[in-house]
């Protein structure tokens, strides 16, 4: 409404003064350039709440479309005073018995926001627990480390993914695998590792140092392995490898193993 920026109580003011000396309303709003309708709800304000009614108002809804009864949030507060130990899931589930579609049971989300509200939920008390990464040993010649990764994943014309398994040679960057996966599941990878294994044992090379003995056998490392980023007291894959006569080494988060300008 383009009141003039002096003082809009005082355009107000002047705008049902002339009202009430009679001027037609039409001329009026199109002098102080406004609609009539704006002009008739300032007009009726005035003759039902007198000059207070001419300043500004609030806002701010009266209420909020989202937002939850009273009577429902103090049901929530009290039910997680009766079981401390229950969060946002488990109050929804006996709400939603409870009040049996008499009412709109909030989402988990929202139930949880009122606990956080009123102080009920708990946080913890610490950073949470990072994976640390092994020292990587120095792949000084041929086959001493091979690097494993996964490299991303893209989108098939099936709509299906697609994730790239590699294995390199550290020394060389010589690539000795390329797998297709169709998921980062610990079984398809080491099927792979496996098969590369047996593969690269039995074939014939220049030197002995190409084709190590297994007591010798490449360290694979493993940069996105998800299973790799759960720092465990044995994980499943590092009990393989050490069956396997493989050392195993994970490379610390951040500090990848492929060398700028070398990548894949």
């Amino acid at each position: 409404m383009p009141w003039k920026a002096s003082s809009v109580m005082e355009e107000r003011l002047r705008f049902v003064a002339r009202l009430l000396d009679g001027e037609a309303m039409t001329d009026v709003c199109r002098e102080f350039g406004i609609s009539r309708k704006t002009g008739y709800k300032v007009f009726d304000r005035y003759k039902e709440h007198g000059l207070a009614a001419l300043s500004d108002r609030s806002r701010r809804p009266v209420r909020y479309a989202n937002q939850l009864p009273s009577q429902l949030e103090t049901l929530i507060v009290r039910l997680k005073s009766d079981k401390p130990h229950w969060g946002a899931r488990k109050i929804r589930e006996l709400l939603v018995r409870r009040l049996a579609g008499d009412v709109r049971v909030p989402a988990k989300s929202t139930i949880h926001a009122v606990l956080d509200r009123h102080g009920l939920v708990k946080r913890s008390g610490g950073p949470r627990h990072r994976a640390r990464g092994t020292p990587l040993s120095g792949g000084v010649a041929a086959n001493d480390l091979w690097c494993t990764d996964f490299k991303g994943e893209f989108k098939l014309g099936n709509g299906r993914y697609c994730y790239p398994l590699t294995v390199t040679d550290h020394a060389s960057r010589f690539l000795l695998l390329c797998e297709a996966l169709e998921s980062t599941r610990e079984q398809l990878a080491f099927t792979a590792f496996e098969r590369l294994f047996a593969e690269r044992a039995h074939q014939a090379g220049p030197s002995p140092a190409e084709r190590p003995p297994r007591a010798h056998a490449p360290h694979p490392e493993e940069g996105s392995d998800p299973a790799a980023r759960h720092e465990q007291p044995a994980a499943a894959g590092q009990v393989r490898c050490l069956r396997g006569g493989v050392q195993h080494r994970t490379a610390p988060r951040g500090d990848r193993h492929e060398v700028p300008g070398r990548d894949l």
